[in-house]
């Protein structure tokens, strides 16, 4: 099997995670900037922004979360909630995904025939990129796992961070020192989901 495949079926979702990374912050960045560069969109539309945080800027990002959180959940509810949140926290960093709106549209614009195609072909790239990252830290050793509590976050990352309006946030990847195995995953017959005809 090859290192690609293996590294895919790798990919697992780690929630329990630690500061006691096994690489480098610059093999990081440098992972995250290869695969922002190399991964493909649809007619090259390249709208997908990343931010990485770690250190304090890390912990700011469930800061805010939390405090929107607490604001939309009753008092019984919430403290399940603000432990899971602690949990991402307390790892290593969080990498932000955005989509550009203002390029896609104006490739709207351009392409007035594909309008309505640009944001689901955003969208699937944005998917590839996340998956990519992912795929490369897992094979760099770290566990990983995504969340998604945008749009409740959306205003106020972009406010701490300093980042355009324009930019839409679609979900956060949490990564760190794997503090525990992925959990077992039930996976339905590949032949209900693919089908070969030759």
């Amino acid at each position: 099997m090859s290192e690609f495949v293996n590294a895919v079926k790798n990919r697992r979702t780690i929630y329990n995670l630690g500061r006691s990374i096994p690489v480098l912050q610059t093999e990081i960045i440098s992972t995250v900037e290869r695969m922002t560069k190399e991964v493909p969109s649809a007619f090259n539309i390249q709208s997908q922004r990343v931010v990485v945080a770690m250190n304090e800027y890390h912990e700011n990002v469930w800061d805010i979360t939390i405090s929107a959180m607490k604001e939309i959940l009753t008092a019984e509810a919430f403290p399940q909630t603000l432990k899971k949140l602690e949990g991402f926290k307390a790892a290593y960093g969080t990498i932000l995904f955005f989509e550009e709106s203002d390029v896609v549209h104006d490739m709207q614009k351009k392409f007035p025939t594909y309008a309505d195609n640009f944001p689901v072909w955003a969208s699937q790239a944005n998917g590839m990129l996340q998956f990519a990252i992912w795929t490369a830290l897992e094979d760099m050793g770290l566990g990983v796992n995504i969340q998604h509590y945008n749009p409740l976050i959306n205003v106020d990352i972009i406010k701490a961070f300093g980042i355009p309006e324009s930019w839409e946030l679609v979900a956060q990847m949490v990564f760190g020192e794997k503090l525990q195995p992925a959990a077992p995953i039930e996976k339905i017959s590949v032949g209900e989901r693919v089908k070969v005809f030759r």
